[in-house]
C-alpha cells in the first residue's frame, strides 16, 4: 500500500471481526484503524472512533454470527458512527451475514429478515456491502445499494489441489439438491466424479438423508456447503455415503456456525476432516472436533476486494476461476 492508501483507507473491525481484520490489513501492509466498542452497564453499545475518517474511504469487518442481535447492532452503530465523523464512503464487510436463511415466507404470518437486515444497514449509511458466500444469493437484491458478493470456493480449490494426490478417487456430493450447481463446479475444477444426495427433512431439528444418486463405493468423499450450522444434514450424509462404501469422507463448509449439537455429532460421525474458513471466528469454541478441522482463511480474497473496492477496479475478477454460488 502506498502513503496515500495508508491516509485514505481506514479498516476498522467489530468485536466478530478481530483476527480476520488484522490477517486482511497484514497482507494489504495497512495499520488498523483504530476504534473502540464498549458496552454500559445497562447493555448498550456505544462506539468511540480513535482516528479522523473525515473524506476516507472505510470499510468496517463484521460477521453477523452468534450472538447475532449484539454483533448486527455493533454493525449499524460502527456505520452510523462513521457516517457522521464524515466518512468519504461507507463499506460493511460481513463475511458471515446471519438472518440469511430467513430470505423468504415459507409459511403464512412469518418475516422475511434478511430484507429487514439489508434495509438497517442502508439505513445506517452503509454505501456498499461486501460479503462472502450468502445462504441465498438473491439477498443481494436486497439492498439498495451495491453489494459485492465473493465465493470462498477459490480457496478451497487452492487447497485440494494441493493435496489432490492424497485425495486418490475422489467424488463430489452435493448433500441436497439446492447445491448441485456448486458440486458441479467443484466436480469439473478437481476432476472428480458426482453424486447427489435427495434429502428429506423431518423437522427444524432433524434431517433424514435417503436417497444417493451416483457411485461413491471405495472413493473418497468430499461434501461442500456453504455452512455448517447443526450439522444434521452433513452427517446424516456422511453416514448414508459410508453405507455404500465410501472409504472416507471429507466436509467443507465456507461458514462454521456450529450451534446446538453439531460439534458432538461431527465428533461422532464417520467424517475424518472438516474444512472451514475464518469467516465466523472459532475463538477455540471447537475443541471437540479440533482432531479433524482444518481451517482456511479468506483474509487475502478479502483484502484483495477492499484493495480494488478502494481503487475503482473490478471485483468479479476474483471469482472467474470459481465464482458459483449456492442457488
Amino acid at each position: 500500500m502506498s502513503m496515500a492508501d495508508q491516509d485514505h483507507l481506514k479498516i476498522f473491525t467489530g468485536k466478530a471481526g478481530k483476527e480476520l481484520t488484522e490477517a486482511m490489513c497484514e497482507h494489504l501492509t495497512l495499520p488498523m484503524a483504530k476504534g473502540n466498542c464498549d458496552l454500559f452497564p445497562d447493555g448498550e453499545l456505544i462506539v468511540k472512533l480513535e482516528e479522523d475518517v473525515r473524506g476516507r474511504d472505510c470499510f468496517v469487518v463484521q460477521s453477523t454470527c452468534d450472538p447475532v442481535n449484539t454483533n448486527l447492532m455493533e454493525l449499524l452503530i460502527y456505520i452510523d458512527c462513521l457516517r457522521r465523523a464524515s466518512a468519504k464512503r461507507i463499506t460493511a464487510v460481513i463475511p458471515y451475514f446471519g438472518y440469511a436463511r430467513q430470505d423468504r415466507k415459507d409459511e403464512g404470518r412469518t418475516p422475511i429478515t434478511a430484507k429487514l437486515v439489508a434495509n438497517l444497514i442502508t439505513a445506517a449509511g452503509a454505501d456498499r456491502v461486501l460479503c462472502m458466500d450468502l445462504h441465498a444469493a438473491q439477498i443481494q437484491g436486497f439492498f439498495d445499494i451495491p453489494v459485492d458478493h465473493l465465493s470462498a470456493s477459490a480457496v478451497f480449490c487452492d487447497y485440494f489441489e494441493s493435496v489432490r494426490d492424497d485425495l486418490g478417487d475422489l467424488v463430489i456430493v452435493s448433500p441436497d439438491v439446492g447445491n448441485v450447481k456448486v458440486a458441479n463446479m467443484f466436480a469439473s475444477l478437481l476432476d472428480a466424479d458426482l453424486a447427489i444426495i435427495d434429502k428429506r427433512r423431518e423437522s427444524g431439528m432433524k434431517v433424514a438423508s435417503k436417497n444417493l444418486i451416483g457411485e461413491v463405493k471405495n472413493k473418497t468423499v468430499l461434501m461442500i456447503d456453504d455452512m455448517i450450522s447443526t450439522a444434521g444434514t452433513v452427517c446424516e450424509a456422511a453416514k448414508l455415503v459410508k453405507e455404500r462404501g465410501a472409504n472416507r469422507v471429507i466436509a467443507a463448509a465456507t461458514h462454521p456456525v456450529m450451534v446446538g449439537l453439531a460439534q458432538e455429532r461431527l465428533h461422532e460421525a464417520p467424517i475424518d476432516q472438516v474444512i472451514i474458513t475464518d469467516t465466523i471466528p472459532t475463538n477455540n469454541r471447537l475443541g471437540t472436533i479440533s482432531h479433524k478441522l482444518v481451517c482456511l482463511t479468506v483474509a487475502k480474497m478479502l483484502g484483495e476486494a477492499v484493495h480494488r473496492i478502494h481503487h475503482d477496479m473490478s471485483v468479479s475478477a476474483l471469482f472467474r476461476r470459481a465464482g458459483q454460488t449456492k442457488r
